[in-house]
């Protein structure tokens, strides 16, 4: 009896083994049509997919042509303050730091040798002068030769040279103000001796700035005198304006860039020199032009696309590319004004695809 049940458990097991392998051919001839029908709609559902898109309508709008570089600013005049000739300081005028006035008196070297030879001339100018007058008058009496009265008046004047000399050198001994600034910390101290290579301090004139960057050969023929100009500084929000003053005469042959300086008021003194800062030129602005989102142009086998919205189907167009600027680039060829231009999901569209609209805006 257990043999007899093997048998048959035997048999049922290859049976089952023989239908497994056999169904999948005898399938279609007694298929349930309904499920057929199911998946032959889900089948078409997943052919005619709608994919929700964003779109623009296309209008003439300006984009400008905006090169970015980095800058400095630069004092508008610096100096280092040294006297023109040697000596002890004697005094120093002025404060650490302080603003100073063109012409104001900053420090002072001994000059008492020369103060004393100055005041040994000028006491001898009343007597020479005299002796000038007396000449001339005995000259005009024809009581003396002209010759006698050319050598009174030669000692006058070699006089008064003398005087001037003295003067000069008096002056050497004094270290003014070249211009209106900003005097930075002292390097000396009363009672130093200081040469013409002895630097005092360091003179800063703050208003204006300049500000100095370079720019490539290729941007160099937009660069003109009266450009303006914006720049940002690290960590300031405040958009800072200037104009360019002055360019370079020629490219640097090295670099085959092209230096340049504008200038701004600093009338507040705030800005500093020293700091780098971003520079903002417009180049070149182009006025009733398509401008297209970045994002809308997809690069595809060696040529730029993208689609349009026509009667619930994305349409694909080959464009032709002009001016690029960080979020949006010209488009030369391709589209025109009225034109409704999908903006997104763009790398998933195909020529000819269903989608729809959630959103449409204008530019």
């Amino acid at each position: 009896m257990n043999k007899k049940i093997k048998v048959i458990v035997i048999s049922i097991i290859a049976l089952l083994i023989v239908g497994m392998v056999v169904y999948p051919y005898i399938k279609p001839f007694f298929g349930n049509d309904d499920e057929g029908t199911q998946k032959g709609d889900k089948g078409k559902k997943g052919q005619n997919k709608i994919l929700n898109v964003n779109a623009q309508v296309l209008d003439y709008e300006s984009v400008e042509d905006i090169f970015r570089t980095k800058g400095v600013l630069i004092p508008d005049e610096e100096v280092q303050l040294s006297f023109e000739t040697s000596g002890k300081i004697t005094a120093i005028y002025f404060k650490e730091g302080s603003t100073v006035k063109k012409g104001d008196l900053l420090a002072k070297i001994n000059d008492l040798p020369l103060q004393a030879e100055l005041e040994k001339l000028e006491t001898q100018l009343p007597l020479a002068n005299d002796k000038v007058h007396r000449h001339k008058s005995l000259l005009e009496k024809e009581a003396i030769s002209q010759e006698a009265y050319d050598v009174v008046v030669t000692e006058l004047d070699k006089l008064n040279a003398d005087i001037k000399l003295v003067k000069a050198r008096i002056a050497q001994t004094e270290l003014k103000a070249p211009f209106d600034g900003i005097i930075g910390l002292r390097d000396v101290s009363e009672g130093a001796y200081a040469t013409p290579a002895t630097i005092v301090a360091k003179l800063t004139k703050l208003s204006p700035l300049k500000i100095e960057f370079s720019v490539n050969e290729s941007q160099a023929p937009y660069i003109k005198q009266g450009m303006p100009l914006y720049f940002y500084l690290d960590n300031d929000s405040v958009r800072y304006r200037a104009s360019v003053y002055a360019v370079e005469s020629r490219l640097d042959m090295q670099t085959l860039s092209l230096q340049v300086r504008a200038l701004y008021p600093n009338s507040n003194g705030l800005l500093k020199p020293g700091h780098s800062a971003t520079v903002e030129l417009v180049l070149n602005q182009i006025n009733n032009a398509l401008v297209v989102p970045s994002q809308a142009v997809v690069a595809e086998m060696g040529r730029d696309i993208a689609f349009l919205y026509k009667d619930g189907k994305a349409m694909q167009v080959v464009l032709q590319k002009g001016l690029r600027t960080e979020s949006s680039v010209q488009i030369i060829s391709g589209l025109k004004t009225g034109d409704t231009l999908i903006t997104t999901g763009v790398m998933q569209l195909r020529d000819e695809m269903d989608v729809t609209i959630d959103n449409i805006s204008k530019n």
